[in-house]
């Protein structure tokens, strides 16, 4: 029997190669650099394709932070990563599924994520879905928008599209 709770998919298609979008999304470090919405990732611990880490968001106009732990399975042979939250913090769980197609336009980097709020926590499965959704489609904007500007110049090089060199 499946736990009661929520479920959202969101997904985009980022015109930049497999081994491009792979490692920079799981480079886990570099969270803060490709997410507007994290301030800080700390690797707690890393043993082979699992990686245990501490995300934490930017500060609130009240200044408070909200920060957790999550631990990543990796599978670069089928494309798939799946997350979990060790600490939990508002959520009785929160699982993520990513998932990386490459397809004629580039590769389809899907999240689906399975939640359930605590009844104490500020919002509902509802009101998170819609914070989720919401959230998904301006994250997945950013890092399509990251990746393909990072994917650009590689390109231009493999094409000998390089600068031209004054002599």
């Amino acid at each position: 029997m499946r736990p009661a709770g929520a479920r959202t998919e969101n997904h985009i298609v980022i015109d930049a190669p497999f081994d491009l979008v792979w490692d920079v999304t799981n480079d886990v470090a570099g969270w803060p650099d490709l997410f507007s919405e994290y301030a800080s990732a700390e690797i707690l611990e890393q043993h082979g394709d699992t990686v245990r880490f501490r995300l934490a968001l930017h500060p609130e106009p009240d200044g408070k932070v909200w920060s957790w732990v999550s631990e990543r399975v990796m599978d670069r042979a089928n494309g798939t990563v799946t997350a979990r939250r060790v600490e939990t913090g508002p959520f009785a769980f929160m699982n993520i599924h990513w998932s990386y197609r490459e397809t004629d336009a580039g590769v389809e980097m899907r999240w689906v994520q399975e939640f359930h709020m605590k009844p104490q926590a500020p919002l509902d499965d509802a009101g998170m879905t819609e914070r989720i959704n919401t959230n998904s489609k301006i994250q997945l904007a950013l890092i399509k928008e990251r990746l393909e500007a990072k994917a650009r110049p590689a390109a231009a090089d493999r094409a000998g599209a390089g600068p031209a060199v004054a002599r």
